[in-house]
């Protein structure tokens, strides 16, 4: 079976022009058939702030209004994702940057509205494995912004994590599939004061233990989620690490 590494790239990372040209060098170095899934939190936030909109966040994920869907798009989808695949074409890697509409490759439903509006965000209902599997085959690198559709003509903001684990999780079925989740910190840490406090794997207990004890970021609970999962559904390894330490063996393993 053929192997795939789905990277997803954070928001702090895809802000930082080094850290983002640093992570883009090992990215292009990694061997075999790759997906890169970016975010853009960051930069959304300091946009809406500018136009005078107060970001609103419960538990790690973003309420989206309608200006705040805009202002979500144009970063995503726009600016963020085409810098991301010039970046890759000027160092060899073929890149085609695609929303969830492009090609409906991610077609979603609106999150509903109980116990939390969240408003125009979507929870995904399907992945279209044949369509990347076929963009992969001609030779080209797809990167998938945090945008998805809902069939009807309404573009939805889709948590970047829970995008890269719904993908591995379906390319699990054609392709031995690995997920990394990289962001600015080492990995999970123990002490989020310490950034050398890395856990080195976490198990489902664990993680229970930490969300019950607040030991767990809000930001980092729906990216654990999504690591359980896949490999759940089949998922070869996750791990969750900086993105300076791509090619390195450092971060936490999920198991």
């Amino acid at each position: 079976m053929k192997t795939l590494s789905v990277i997803k790239i954070g928001g702090n990372v895809v802000d930082n022009p080094q850290a983002l040209d640093a992570f883009l060098d090992d990215f292009t170095a990694l061997p075999g058939s790759k997906i890169l899934v970016h975010g853009g939190g960051v930069m959304a936030s300091q946009t809406l702030l500018r136009l005078g909109i107060e970001p609103k966040m419960v538990e790690g994920r973003r309420i989206t209004d309608e200006q705040t869907l805009k202002v979500a798009v144009s970063v995503y989808a726009g600016w963020l994702n085409k810098t991301i695949v010039a970046k890759l074409q000027a160092r060899g890697c073929n890149a085609i940057g695609l929303s969830g509409a492009d090609g409906s490759v991610i077609d979603s439903d609106i999150r509903p509205k109980e116990p939390i509006d969240y408003g125009f965000v979507g929870d995904i209902r399907a992945v279209d494995v044949k369509f990347l599997d076929m963009l992969m085959e001609q030779g080209l690198t797809p990167v998938l912004c945090a945008v998805t559709h809902d069939r009807k003509g309404t573009l939805l903001n889709t948590n970047a994590d829970t995008i890269a684990s719904r993908v591995a999780r379906a390319m699990a079925a054609v392709r031995q599939v690995s997920l990394t989740f990289c962001f600015e910190k080492n990995g999970v840490l123990s002490d989020p004061e310490d950034g050398d406090s890395v856990i080195p794997s976490i198990d489902r207990e664990t993680f229970r233990q930490m969300k019950a004890t607040g030991a767990v970021s809000a930001g980092m609970i729906p990216k654990l989620d999504n690591a359980f999962s896949a490999i759940d559904a089949g998922v070869k390894r996750v791990i969750i690490k900086n993105s300076a330490n791509l090619g390195r063996a450092i971060g936490t393993v999920i198991e």
